[in-house]
């Protein structure tokens, strides 16, 4: 994937040959945006390519903020104009799907809001670890008039069940690490204080271990627990056709009238403002 030179959203951190850390730095927010497309593909493709790493962990450098939601100033365009990646999906299910199937163990540590996009990479991951004072999930676009693009849909059913699932989806409201625990959409939570350790002592155990050992084991796992990619691909479709139609628009305009993608209330607590967005019809 090739696209404009921009300014690095993510770093890579080699702590080992066999453990990366990869690091989501794109201040103030960690939005994400057509621009970090193609950076994120450079970190799955070296993922699926090089023969030693075995274990890579996401976090982030923003406090607040593991990843959030995609950039809606930026023209729709950005997005749509990239290829279909080597799976057939468009650009970002292509990346998540890839990342789900890599034969490196994938873990998301998550502090801060993890929303929208920051939700669906921590889906993709094998593994998510969360602070239990700091972490909140949200798949939020329905409240918004949206449809979720990266696939939730396909992948919150066969790790929380279906009933949980269409809470967190048609609820649209904030999780808490503790309910993300208690739901399964996260495999713990535990004090912030206790994360950074915990996962990485995970991490540098595993990598530790026989590569092809867990390449194998990943895989005959994912056979039993990952969605195909054609529940996925519709996935994206419905998030692009949705953002033009006028509901749609009209409630991502109220959210930008009260400060969406600007820090503050409107971003730490989205889905409480999501939850108000027909208050005034």
């Amino acid at each position: 994937m090739t696209g404009p030179a921009q300014a690095e959203q993510i770093s890579v951190s080699r702590r080992s040959p066999a453990y990366w850390r990869v690091t989501f730095d794109n201040p103030p927010l960690n939005i994400f945006g057509p621009e970090t497309l193609p950076q994120l593909d450079a970190v799955v493709t070296a993922l699926e390519d090089d023969d030693d790493v075995k274990v890579v962990v996401f976090d982030s450098a923003v406090d607040g903020f593991f990843l959030t939601h995609y950039n809606f100033l930026a023209d729709l365009e950005e997005s749509t104009s990239y290829p279909a990646g080597s799976t057939g999906l468009q650009a970002l299910p292509d990346m998540l799907a890839r990342l789900s199937r890599a034969p490196v163990v994938s873990i998301a540590a998550i502090r801060g809001r993890a929303t929208g996009v920051g939700s669906e990479l921590a889906l993709a991951s094998d593994m998510r670890f969360a602070s239990r004072e700091k972490a909140i999930l949200s798949q939020w676009e329905v409240g918004a008039g949206l449809v979720p693009g990266g696939g939730p849909m396909a992948r919150l059913p066969r790790l929380i069940g279906r009933g949980r699932a269409l809470e967190v989806l048609l609820g649209a409201d904030d999780i808490d690490g503790d309910l993300a625990q208690l739901y399964g959409y996260v495999n713990r939570c535990m004090p912030d204080a206790e994360l950074d350790a915990f996962v990485d002592a995970l991490a540098t155990r595993i990598a530790s271990f026989d590569k092809q050992a867990i390449a194998e084991t990943k895989h005959l796992v994912n056979i039993n627990s990952l969605p195909p990619d054609d529940e996925i691909a519709p996935e994206w479709d419905a998030f692009v056709a949705a953002l033009g139609r006028p509901a749609a628009q009209a409630r991502i305009q109220k959210l930008f009238e009260r400060g969406f993608h600007q820090p503050g209330d409107v971003e730490t607590r989205l889905g409480h403002h999501v939850g108000r967005l027909g208050d005034d019809d």
